[in-house]
């Protein structure tokens, strides 16, 4: 019974919480798609993600980019991208 007691006082301290600090709206990516593909679609492109050691959605979000920036410069249009 000491034991609960003295833990439980210092669990309800209100002490910094532990990991990164939430972002702030600005920085926080505000909506998704919704992308259908056969399994192996997938399993081939988490490879190549880990191979270039990002994670999954940061490696299509960057490859899709770049895509539309080609696109972009073939069609003679500003690249919407441009912060």
């Amino acid at each position: 019974m000491l034991f609960l007691g003295y833990t439980i006082p210092c669990m309800n301290q209100n002490t910094k919480g532990r990991g990164r600090p939430k972002k702030g709206s600005a920085e926080r990516k505000s909506t998704s798609v919704l992308l259908r593909m056969e399994p192996r679609e997938k399993e081939g492109f988490e490879s190549a993600a880990g191979l270039a050691g990002v994670p999954l959605a940061i490696w299509m979000r960057e490859r899709m980019r770049a895509a539309a920036v080609a696109e972009f410069r073939k069609a003679g249009k500003d690249n919407p991208f441009v912060d």
